[in-house]
């Protein structure tokens, strides 16, 4: 999905990530991103981190992600298009 900067654009407004083990240089960092039910302007998205060749989570993290209108600094409806990317 692009966006148009001018008319919407998507800001995080909560993230947060739990460091369960500990990722050592060097090492190439694999993260699976999910994406939440949607709600009218925002979409929770959810990551998993682990080591490239290695099952063992970890890290792990959320952040919530709004629309907005970046002339009034208000939320807007996702678009229809992402909402059905991110429901798959």
């Amino acid at each position: 999905y692009q966006c148009n900067p001018k008319q919407e654009a998507p800001v995080i407004v909560h993230a947060d990530c739990s460091f369960l083990l500990p990722l050592n240089y060097p090492g190439t960092v694999e993260v699976r991103l999910f994406a939440g039910q949607a709600g009218r302007s925002s979409l929770p998205t959810f990551y998993e981190l682990r080591l490239q060749g290695d099952e063992k989570l970890h890290a792990e993290g959320s952040a919530k992600i709004v629309w907005i209108n970046p002339a009034s600094g208000k939320s807007v409806s996702l678009p229809e298009s992402l909402r059905r990317l991110a429901a798959g």
